[in-house]
């Protein structure tokens, strides 16, 4: 479980993020959906412990900056940032020894296959395309089997295999009882995989929409997202 309360965030006295509040249960995906600029990274980055901000947030019960809450928490960035001198296995044994994990070469091994890494295991950080490297990002993050994912544009740069087995994986993740956050700013990416959907403008919150009552009241969630994101100010 995910739980965000009253988060904020301010550069130079700007708010990011103004006071956000909300929960991902266990095997519930989340998508943070909004135009750019709308604070969906920054609060991403916020719940993953790498900014400073107001307010509280607690990863399965424990507090998001703490080693209990960091053991368990997977964060893909929106722009990968691999080791240059690395091999893409050396990545993987990186992981391991950050982590403690025991015997995961294998995990290790189905990863990379999944991700049609296998022949790119001995290339450097820096060698590897921007599509190999959200790969790479995205094997370390999952490779510790998170009970919370952060995943921020996840699928920008991937190749359309790619985007497949991602789109599986995160299913996988939900049935597994994972909490899962995904940041877009492109719903149709993310339409057979949302349990809710939080529409940010601005650094708020304007409205958290659920697939249960999309599907009850035969709403169409694009329609609602413009509604509420391109509504005149009065």
């Amino acid at each position: 479980m995910i739980n965000v309360s009253h988060l904020t965030k301010k550069y130079k006295n700007i708010p990011a993020n103004d006071n956000l509040s909300f929960m991902v249960n266990s095997g519930e995906i989340a998508v943070l959906a909004g135009s750019n600029g709308a604070g969906k990274s920054t609060a991403i980055k916020c719940i993953a412990g790498l900014l400073r901000y107001e307010g509280e947030i607690e990863i399965c019960g424990f507090k998001n900056k703490s080693l209990d809450a960091k053991r368990i928490t997977g964060y893909i960035p929106e722009i990968p940032a691999p080791f240059d001198l690395l091999t893409v296995w050396e990545h993987m044994e990186f992981i391991s020894r950050a982590y403690s994990l025991d015997a995961w070469q294998n995990d290790a091994e189905r990863l990379m296959e999944r991700f049609q890494l296998t022949d790119k295991k001995n290339k450097l950080g820096k060698e590897l395309s921007k599509g190999m490297q959200q790969k790479v990002s995205i094997c370390c993050a999952l490779l510790i089997k998170p009970k919370a994912v952060l995943f921020d544009e996840p699928f920008v740069g991937l190749d359309p295999h790619a985007i497949k087995e991602l789109k599986s994986m995160i299913i996988e993740l939900k049935n597994q009882g994972a909490s899962v956050i995904i940041s877009t700013h492109m719903l149709e990416s993310v339409s057979e995989l949302w349990d809710k959907v939080l529409i940010m403008m601005n650094g708020r919150i304007e409205a958290e929409i659920t697939r249960e009552s999309v599907e009850k009241n035969g709403e169409d969630l694009m329609e609602m997202f413009f509604n509420i994101t391109e509504k005149t100010p009065q």
